[in-house]
């Protein structure tokens, strides 16, 4: 048999392939919000017990080589050059001045937020007794918590001027929120509606790998530090640090760190989030995870607990925050 070429006879009529128009490859799952997930289960997270020696026993260490180290450096310098030694013992003197200022703040910003946190709980006691003393025994020292803040002063005079009137501890309770709390509450709601602007804009536009996290995570800590701040709880690092941790651990207690079907129906509507791109819908998910994580922050920063036509809704917060980024149009 004779070996040569083979010819394959194409059909004229044979329809053309052109890839430029082929439908794009469908993405695989459901946006789920990676990065603040990360985030609060980083935050939440409790370091073991090993852990905490390790580092207690090494940070310990290490002030003890930094201290022997300078104070043999300054007795050196002071035998050798007086004056020097004179003035560097100085610097020392003041750098341990100012840390000890440092840690007096620190304190300070702890028992600030230990005063909110003993005014809230003396409320949740107060309504489950339906104590009115109680009742009224916070009020006075909510009243004395906001005395220095210009911004409270009419609230304050029409609390003082209106408590009187009530005679049931809800009641009571119930006007703080209305006549001291209600524009705070305002102003917090503001901030964690910025916070989640942001989150999800880094997200969706900034397509580094941990970006997102990175913002997340800043724009959390500001977001917690600014709501203890409205709220009367000023934090310093410290503070900072266990108020965080305190949010999110609420925020996992509760479970609202799960994405549902219908966390961004209120501005998406129906299954939109499946039909937009991978990038945006993560932003738009880390975004309503970061209106959760503000939500959780005014809960636990603020003095008095939530009743029922004060208790902030989280799909209004969100629906607030992102509509501006997505247009059903």
């Amino acid at each position: 048999m004779a070996k040569g070429p083979v010819l394959i006879d194409l059909e004229a009529d044979e329809p053309t392939v052109d890839v430029a128009k082929a439908p794009p490859v469908p993405e695989i799952g459901q946006p789920q919000g990676q990065a603040m997930q990360g985030v609060v289960r980083l935050a939440a997270r409790r370091p073991s017990r090993l852990a905490r020696w390790f580092w207690g026993l090494a940070l310990t260490a290490v002030g003890a080589v930094v201290s022997i180290a300078a104070w043999d450096f300054v007795n050196g310098l002071l035998l050798r050059a007086p004056v020097l030694g004179w003035v560097v013992t100085g610097l020392f003197a003041a750098l341990v001045l100012v840390a000890l200022i440092i840690a007096l703040r620190e304190l300070a910003a702890i028992a600030r937020l230990s005063r909110v946190d003993g005014i809230r709980q003396a409320a949740d006691t107060a309504l489950a007794e339906d104590d009115l003393a109680q009742a009224r025994a916070v009020t006075t020292k909510l009243i004395a918590f906001y005395k220095g803040r210009d911004e409270t002063k009419w609230g304050r005079d029409k609390l003082t001027e209106r408590m009187g009137e009530q005679f049931d501890a809800s009641g009571l309770l119930t006007l703080a929120e209305d006549e001291l709390l209600a524009p705070l509450d305002a102003a917090a709601s503001r901030e964690v509606e910025a916070a989640a602007r942001q989150v999800a804009t880094v997200t969706a536009l900034v397509p580094l790998a941990l970006a997102d996290v990175a913002t997340a995570l800043a724009a959390s800590l500001r977001m917690i530090r600014r709501v203890a701040e409205i709220y009367g709880g000023r934090a310093g690092f410290l503070g900072s640090w266990r108020l965080t941790r305190a949010v999110f651990v609420h925020l996992v207690a509760t479970g609202a760190v799960a994405v549902g079907d219908d966390l961004l129906e209120p501005v998406l509507g129906g299954s939109v989030l499946s039909k937009l791109s991978r990038r945006f819908g993560e932003g738009l998910v880390n975004g309503a995870l970061s209106a959760r994580v503000g939500v959780a922050a005014m809960e636990v920063c603020r003095p008095l607990p939530f009743s029922d036509r004060h208790k902030p809704s989280t799909r209004g917060m969100i629906k607030r925050a992102l509509a501006g980024l997505f247009s059903k149009t």
